[in-house]
């Protein structure tokens, strides 16, 4: 049985330029004082067009039309690299401009964006965020494919049970897909980063950073490279007689806009599968 959940929280991977977002009230009304990686900001104004002098922040929050979402910008400071996609949009638009970092709370959205001087950040007609998850829809990504523990196995108390899981598109990745809308296209890579097990036995989960390695009878009782789990009792009084497990992946998505301004992002999403282990005593016989 799969159940599929999805995480809310949104991180950025943006070659380390997006510092958290800080907020402050002085009482000024402007900017405070920033450090050497962002500007903190003291008050929001939707009328400050970036590039003008004045603030280095703007809101879209009062010009935006109500079906687009509410974003706040922010001035990178100091400006990312030229390698940067933003910075390589600035250069194609004749490099008159800065790299201000996007923040749309209605949605969760963080990233970055080329705005050219003179020029207000119009709110986007879409999230590009909103169309990454569509895209990751599209995937159709659901939980581990458990290759071990086998339903049908039977394990032993106190010997290392190997865990592993079979790899494909749709249960472990990579996977990618592309979503467009309003002239705007976002293409998503999605791949599993760990698998938490949860054994089932009130021990603690076991997170394994990859797909496990499968068991061969040449390895003996020795224990898995990286995934594995030792059993301290047995299964008989579990219901069905079997210990009750899930293994949870957590799926790393990291997008891009390949057709429309350059902007970027990444976040995660969650899909689980349960399984059952059937765990015995050694049985010796004199």
């Amino acid at each position: 049985m799969l159940r599929r959940t999805t995480m809310a929280a949104a991180a950025v991977v943006l070659a380390g330029i997006l510092a958290p977002v800080a907020h402050a009230d002085d009482g000024s009304g402007g900017v405070c004082n920033g450090t050497s990686m962002y500007v903190k900001v003291c008050a929001k104004d939707s009328s400050i067009t970036p590039g003008t002098g004045g603030s280095d922040v703007a809101s879209t929050s009062s010009t935006a039309s109500s079906s687009a979402p509410k974003c706040n910008y922010e001035k990178v400071v100091p400006q990312p690299p030229p390698e940067n996609l933003a910075m390589q949009d600035g250069k194609r638009q004749g490099g008159k401009g800065a790299v201000y970092r996007v923040w749309c709370p209605d949605t969760g959205r963080f990233g970055v964006v080329w705005i050219p001087d003179g020029k207000a950040p119009g709110a986007p007609a879409i999230d590009p965020e909103v169309l990454a998850r569509r895209a990751v829809d599209s995937m159709k990504l659901v939980g581990p494919s458990v290759a071990n523990p086998k339903a049908g196995g039977k394990y032993v108390v106190g010997m290392p049970m190997w865990m592993w899981v079979d790899q494909t598109q749709t249960t472990y990745g990579p996977n990618s897909a592309t979503a467009t809308a309003g002239g705007v296209s976002v293409t998503a890579s999605a791949k599993v980063s760990s698998i938490s097990w949860d054994m089932g036995d009130g021990t603690g989960a076991v997170v394994c950073n990859g797909p496990g390695t499968k068991y061969s009878p040449s390895m003996g009782k020795a224990q898995s490279p990286d995934c594995d789990h030792v059993y301290d009792k047995a299964s008989t009084d579990e219901a069905g007689g079997k210990f009750h497990g899930t293994a949870t992946a957590t799926w790393t998505v990291n997008w891009r806009v390949t057709g429309g301004p350059a902007d970027a992002g990444s976040f995660t999403e969650v899909r689980q599968t349960q399984f059952t282990v059937d765990v015995r005593e050694v049985q010796v016989l004199n």
